[in-house]
């Protein structure tokens, strides 16, 4: 049974749709993603299940019970904000102890937290997100990192039924940011708590998640763990919005019946054999113009002296670009007017004008949707 679950959620602000029918159940332990560029609806979501936002139509369920309605306070949740939202006026003890005292975590005046339940509940907060000794700091003297580590120690000293994250590390330079989300991500594990996750950088959702909802204006796309999600991707948004893919407008060559599935590329005129199932082939008739991907580092180059090639999946090439990125090195390549991405590691295998040869991996190119 899932921990929370979502049932047709949506949320419009004037004649904006912000969420428009989302479901989707979190289970429990799991740390969850909702993956997005900006206006895509995530936020709201998660505005949503922490009760700041009331959905229009549609229930929200934790632990078998309807929360749809109860107020964020009485939840028992723990939120971290993107820009901290801590208060300037207050020492670091004063921002943890804030929920606590407030009776957040119980949500009942009668049931309050006492002073020193509240010295040991702090102290153990900051000592997790290791600012043992900051209590009595001034949070406006902080810098951006040990802000963030506070507001992670202000929602997890309630210790929050659920934890939700907004962007926490958007404001983080790139060295820290890495460092935080893996701290992050050991310290959910640690407190076997469940999260959901906001966030717009897929390399981010990758690091933490261990399934992503991709959203895009309002909607799920695509539900799955980050290597299937990335590998198998639903339809050309998805593909696009996950990293950087090759999509290329093909039409069918071959029957349903056929053992081997190929295609013929509409810029370039190259034979492509792809590895399909059948209901996907079942929707896609002969000669009806369709997508395949494949991803930058899927594709394999050859600098042999080919003037010609006429294997499937096979192409001869020429480099128009090369983009070194450090680790890795982008060639931007043109097939006969096929133009293409390759990921590789040696950077010094071309030269910009170079003939090469291209091949794509047929277990590796992906039949999309046609929407």
């Amino acid at each position: 049974m899932p921990l929370l679950t979502l049932q047709s959620v949506s949320k419009s602000f004037g004649r904006s749709k912000a969420v428009d029918e989302v479901s989707a159940a979190i289970e429990r332990g799991e740390f969850f993603g909702l993956l997005g560029p900006s206006g895509c609806g995530k936020t709201t979501t998660l505005r949503m299940i922490a009760g700041l936002e009331a959905p229009d139509t549609g229930s929200i369920h934790f632990d078998n019970l309807d929360i749809t309605n109860l107020p964020a306070e009485r939840r028992g949740f723990g939120m971290v904000f993107q820009n901290y939202a801590l208060f300037p006026h207050l020492n670091v003890f004063e921002n943890v102890a804030f929920g606590l005292r407030a009776g957040v975590r119980t949500g009942s005046d009668s049931d309050r937290v006492t002073p020193a339940e509240i010295k040991d509940k702090v102290g153990h907060a900051l000592e997790l997100v290791q600012l043992p000794d900051f209590d009595n700091r001034p949070v406006d003297e902080l810098s951006g990192g040990q802000q963030q580590r506070v507001a992670i120690a202000r929602a997890i000293a309630i210790e929050p039924a659920l934890l939700l994250f907004d962007e926490p590390l958007s404001n983080l330079d790139v060295a820290l940011r890495e460092e935080t989300r893996s701290e992050l991500r050991s310290l959910v594990n640690r407190l076997n708590l469940t999260a959901v996750y906001v966030t717009h950088d897929q390399e981010e959702a990758f690091a933490l998640c261990d399934r992503i909802a991709v959203m895009h204006q309002g909607r799920i796309m695509q539900v799955g763990a980050p290597r299937e999600i990335y590998d198998q991707p639903a339809n050309a948004r998805v593909a696009k919005f996950l990293g950087r893919n090759n999509l290329i407008r093909a039409m069918r060559l071959t029957s349903t019946n056929d053992p081997v599935t190929r295609f013929r590329t509409i810029e370039g005129g190259h034979t492509l054999r792809v590895s399909a199932t059948h209901d996907q082939l079942m929707q896609l008739p002969v000669n009806k113009p369709c997508l395949l991907a494949i991803r930058p580092e899927a594709i394999e180059i050859s600098t042999a002296q080919v003037r010609d090639s006429n294997e499937e999946n096979e192409m001869l090439a020429h480099v128009e670009q090369i983009e070194f990125s450090g680790a890795t090195t982008t060639l931007r390549l043109d097939a006969n007017g096929l133009k293409l991405e390759v990921l590789i590691l040696d950077t010094n295998i071309l030269t910009v004008y170079e003939e090469c040869v291209v091949t794509l991996k047929s277990d590796r190119i992906r039949l999309l949707p046609e929407k």
